[in-house]
């Protein structure tokens, strides 16, 4: 088994925005380095003055070198049949394979990445950086940061971690870690063989032990896979990979109590690298009323006040009014009786023939309570009724239950299949409990307009 040890400097740390700067490739045999590659990159692109500070690369130094694609040959056939080892390899890896995809080819080799199996082969260190790791065996590192300095400096890291190896204590290390290519520098291979190919939710975790994602999947191995891909998009992805420390799961046996318990998780702790459903607190609800003279009513209003439950829940009086307004607008329905324009007379949307007149009664109220209905329906399509979903459960003893109680998520929980529910307080004694929102309302409307037929009514 040969390996090519390699080394990169970049533009920045963008693989699909940034250019190689230089490369350099230190073929090792397991014994000693049999053969060396290095060249300077023309990268058709401006070297930002804090790069050249950091790698001692010009924009100069550049111009007259030669571009990827001519040395691009030279690359394939000195790493071909090799195995690809790098210091963080998925950062070389994926710049040198979209250097290539950019050229229109797929550009493949096994990797090893000599972070990971320091962590492993030497544990315990302070860090794992390849100045500190230089620092610590005293192997010399002259010119960090430049692409042959550094991959000869991580050709005799390897050496001693092959040596190491060789004593038949880590063996299996070096056959692992090349099959587990895609797994962040600092994940445990075990964490990821661990998960199971089933449906639940899974976390993410850095050194620290905090939670910096939480996701869902039907298969959530597949998936916890997907997020180390070697296409990396951005530097964003990159930091994200890099900070993964660990990982851990819980099974639901079912999507739709997956999709909820990850929006619930995610507004519980807030990981950074979740953008979406943060959104924790959501304060005011739009309600409804039959006024004295049969017309359907809205308003909006703080949701401790009410005893009864919202039709839809917001983060904000505005945001509120603005789901009425378009409500409104939709629907042709009353400004007036909606409580958005105040008048003791028409409305002004009568005025210019938007309003049908509930407002002073020349339209009845049945047929505008049909329009609210419509209105209502179109927010979420249970809004007022009480029901269960009945799903799979985490294994084959039992069902998942989600529940919906006078169009408010409740929540959810597991029951063995040979027991019955004859009544809402009945289902309640299964029910972890937990908050409705948008964004759980979005999830079970979603859910019914798939499955219509999901729904046990009581």
């Amino acid at each position: 088994m040969e390996f090519a040890i390699v080394d990169i400097e970049t533009t920045g740390g963008r693989s699909t925005e940034d250019k190689i700067t230089e490369i350099a490739i230190v073929v090792h045999n397991g014994k000693e380095v049999i053969d060396e590659y290095q060249t300077l990159i023309n990268p058709d692109k401006y070297i930002p003055d804090y790069i050249s500070r950091l790698t001692n690369i010009t924009n100069k130094m550049v111009e007259d070198a030669p571009r990827f694609y001519e040395v691009a040959k030279k690359i394939i056939e000195i790493t071909q049949n090799r195995i690809f080892v790098a210091h963080n390899a998925h950062f070389d890896y994926t710049f040198v394979r979209q250097e290539f995809l950019s050229l229109g080819f797929d550009f493949r080799r096994k990797t090893l990445c000599t972070v990971r199996l320091s962590r492993k082969i030497f544990p315990g260190l302070a860090t794992y950086g390849l100045g500190a790791l230089t620092k610590h065996f005293q192997i010399e590192h002259t010119k960090a940061h430049r692409a042959m300095s550094d991959a000869m400096a991580t050709a005799v890291l390897f050496q001693k971690l092959f040596e190491k190896d060789a004593e038949k204590e880590h063996i299996v290390v070096f056959e692992d870690e090349i099959t587990a290519k895609n797994l962040p520098p600092k994940v445990k291979r075990n964490a990821f063989d661990v998960l199971p190919e089933e449906a639940g939710i899974y976390y993410f975790y850095d050194e620290n032990g905090d939670i910096i994602y939480i996701g869902k999947s039907n298969n959530i191995k597949q998936r916890v896979a997907s997020h180390f891909s070697t296409n990396i998009k951005s530097s964003k992805t990159i930091e994200f990979k890099n900070r993964v420390a660990d990982i851990s799961y819980e099974i639901t046996g079912s999507e739709l109590i997956a999709l909820l318990y990850e929006s619930d998780e995610i507004k519980k702790h807030t990981p950074m690298f979740n953008k979406a459903q943060r959104r924790s607190r959501f304060y005011f609800g739009i309600f409804s009323f039959e006024d004295k003279n049969g017309y359907q009513q809205f308003y909006v209003d703080k949701i401790i006040k009410q005893p009864f439950s919202p039709i839809v829940v917001a983060e904000s009086s505005e945001t509120a009014k603005r789901i009425l307004y378009s409500l409104v607008q939709k629907y042709e329905l009353c400004m007036k009786l909606c409580q958005l324009y105040r008048t003791k007379n028409a409305c002004f949307d009568y005025q210019v023939k938007k309003c049908k007149g509930a407002c002073i009664k020349e339209e009845s109220p049945e047929t505008y309570n049909e329009r609210v209905k419509q209105a209502i329906a179109s927010l979420h399509i249970y809004a007022g009724k009480s029901f269960i979903i009945v799903t799979n459960g985490k294994n084959h003893q039992e069902n998942g239950l989600i529940l919906v109680e006078n169009g408010r998520y409740l929540g959810f929980g597991y029951m063995d299949k040979s027991e019955s529910i004859t009544d809402i307080e009945d289902a309640k004694k299964y029910i972890k409990k937990m908050v409705d929102n948008r964004d759980t309302q979005k999830i079970i409307s979603k859910w019914i307009e798939n499955y219509p037929n999901c729904m046990r009514f009581f």
